[in-house]
């Protein structure tokens, strides 16, 4: 049974959710807020209707049909938008206006525009935005928060941000939209690298880099395919470097061409030591610490309870369930405004160039607060 060990299993108003998308990531959201008793899915939407209703079989949701008839259902407290990155924008804002909350899969839209557009939305409906990645609120993402903030590191100066291909085209039938406007590697696992930093180091400041793509087309090899070969709009390779308001400097790899590499996920360079973070794709794997008085890495006690069920599935809902907990008068850890800045970085590491030099990054984002309940490290 899931335990997590803060605000948002503490929230415990029923808000009925309605789920518009049921591609390959609605099943990671249906298991996932199957855990959460006092958050039910009651209908879900798809333009195939026949995906549709075996999604709402599969997991005995009581409704299905179209995104009209989700929007104009009154018993839906909660949209969880999980179409694809060009269609967020559009369904977010109608969602807004049909007088629900929306939480929407990241990135928060395929423009700084539309993204801008949509908090303005949220702000004139009154209603509440989130979204995602909520991976840092897992086990691994708070433990690391929580040693930066007991100073185990020292005073942290830089970091390092990796991320190889997905390998999408061997497993997804139609990986297209990763390829296009909205995908890339930025915008597709950039989100949980940033989000992640900004969560243990602060607003960015400053953006530095280069983009390539080193094909224009790519096979697709999956074994249920939907089409055969794609081309490629977005860069498919980024590197650069990120500064902090906080000073802090982090070097930063994020490509679709790079199909192996030993390189970690995520590190984070202090005055008195080195944390390794696992993959911010992921919630509760081990984070790892090496002071300068160690003679070896030693593995660092979770804050938090296991946020995830055994064994690992594939699974999404704990920013559902952060902004459930803000409604009720906590905090809002993937607040719109949050996944507005982390957007705002990697928009512009997407369209940089080394002519331009530092970009600066207008918008500015409080570190989320810790998860109520974690535990102090020392």
């Amino acid at each position: 049974m899931l335990q997590v060990g803060d605000a948002m299993s503490q929230a415990r108003e029923r808000l009925n959710i309605g789920i518009l998308g049921t591609g390959t990531i609605f099943g990671a959201y249906a298991r996932g807020l199957s855990l959460f008793p006092h958050l039910p899915v009651v209908r879900i939407a798809d333009l195939d209707q026949d995906r549709a209703r075996d999604a709402a079989r599969q997991w005995r949701i009581p409704a299905w049909g179209t995104g009209e008839e989700l929007l104009a259902d009154d018993e839906v407290d909660v949209v969880v938008n999980i179409t694809p990155p060009s269609a967020h924008a559009r369904l977010t804002d109608a969602a807004l206006r049909a007088g629900k909350h929306v939480y929407v899969e990241k990135p928060l839209a395929a423009t700084m525009r539309e993204a801008l557009d949509n908090l303005a939305t949220a702000k004139e409906t009154g209603r509440v935005l989130g979204s995602a990645p909520d991976t840092f609120l897992g086990t691994a993402g708070q433990t690391a928060r929580a040693a930066i903030d007991a100073g185990l590191i020292g005073r942290p100066f830089a970091g390092t941000s990796f991320v190889r291909s997905s390998k999408a085209q061997t497993w997804h039938p139609d990986p297209s939209f990763l390829f296009q406007t909205g995908g890339g590697p930025v915008l597709d696992w950039g989100p949980y690298h940033v989000a992640a930093l900004v969560n243990l180091l602060g607003p960015v400041g400053q953006v530095a880099g280069a983009t390539l793509t080193a094909e224009g087309e790519i096979d697709v090899t999956a074994p249920q395919r939907r089409v055969e070969r794609i081309r490629v709009e977005v860069p498919s390779h980024a590197t650069g470097v990120l500064r902090f308001e906080s000073g802090a400097l982090v070097t930063m790899m994020y490509s679709f061409d790079v199909w192996d590499t030993e390189l970690p996920h995520l590190e984070i360079y202090g005055t008195e030591g080195t944390l390794q973070l696992p993959d911010p794709n992921t919630f509760d794997r081990p984070v790892r610490i090496r002071r300068r008085t160690d003679d070896a890495w030693s593995q660092l006690p979770p804050v938090i309870e296991r946020t995830t069920p055994e064994p690992p599935k594939p699974f999404r809902a704990l920013g559902v369930a952060d902004l459930a907990a803000h409604l009720e008068g906590d905090d809002h850890r993937t607040s719109g405004e949050f996944a507005y800045h982390v957007c705002e970085v990697l928009d512009a590491l997407q369209a940089i160039t080394l002519d331009q030099g530092p970009v600066d990054v207008a918008s500015r984002t409080e570190r989320p607060a810790p998860a109520l309940g974690a535990r102090r490290l020392t």
